[in-house]
């Protein structure tokens, strides 16, 4: 624990806790709309609760890649049908690859309820069903593996501290605890950008996708998976939220000066 009080040991803690604050964001994104499933009155529950998964299973995660770090790198089966398709996969990129398909069929149905036609004589939220408040928290618990394990993999590759990675973990869980809330009453006012949310996880998706064939080395015709960048995603992210927010606010225009004519 000594070892914590070092400068080198306080900005690594301080820039970890950052990269695990960003890292997190998706994480969050996920978790917001995983509880809009459940009633009104238990979404914030769900909310605390989730963020507060999240935290411990990073932690436990990373006592779990400490010791096995080997173990997720090495290759479990591969196949190779030339000239079509090739590759090699390990523990590491199963759990990316599947995360990314999860997610992208994740905001692909959100997005298809969002669009959906309500039945005449049905509410608008007839098309999506509703779950428990222990299926909603069973089924962030299960993508909390899937987005622990990149930012433990994060951290690991940052430092060896236990301590430093364990401590940025609970600072960046209890900044995810109050952002929680602000995006949730964001989106509660401002109900145009759960669209936006949608398609940020959705190339969380295809982000976590390329990541995962990368890692499994998985080829096409001869053409290898490329990882997409970090700085590429978050580029588009806010290219995406930039046309959003000019795109909204010229549509007001657009409708005061149709009012003043």
């Amino acid at each position: 624990m000594a070892e914590f009080f070092t400068p080198e040991s306080l900005m690594t803690f301080l820039v970890l806790t950052a990269l695990e604050t960003v890292l997190g964001f998706d994480n969050l994104l996920y978790i917001s709309i995983e509880a809009k499933r459940v009633s009104s009155d238990r979404q914030k529950y769900v909310r605390q609760v989730g963020i507060v998964l999240a935290v411990g299973l990073r932690i436990a995660l990373l006592f779990i890649v400490l010791q096995l770090i080997n173990a997720f790198q090495d290759p479990l089966f591969g196949f190779e049908i030339p000239p079509l398709v090739s590759g090699s996969f390990n523990g590491h990129s199963l759990i990316v690859l599947l995360g990314g398909i999860f997610l992208l069929y994740t905001a692909l149905k959100e997005i298809y309820h969002m669009l959906a036609t309500p039945e005449l004589g049905h509410g608008p939220g007839n098309g999506r069903a509703m779950r428990s408040v222990a299926s909603a928290l069973a089924w962030i618990l299960i993508m909390n593996i899937v987005f622990s394990f990149d930012t433990v993999l994060s951290a690991v590759a940052l430092t060896k501290n236990f301590w430093v990675m364990s401590l940025a973990i609970i600072v960046s869980g209890v900044l995810m605890v109050l952002l929680a809330e602000r995006v949730a009453t964001f989106l509660a006012r401002n109900r145009m950008y759960e669209v936006l949310g949608l398609f940020v996880l959705l190339l969380v998706g295809v982000m976590l996708m390329s990541e995962g064939g990368h890692i499994a080395h998985l080829a096409f015709f001869g053409y290898p998976i490329e990882a997409m960048a970090k700085s590429t995603f978050y580029f588009v992210v806010v290219a995406l939220v930039l046309v959003d927010i000019i795109q909204s606010r010229y549509q007001k225009k657009l409708l005061a000066e149709k009012g003043d004519h």
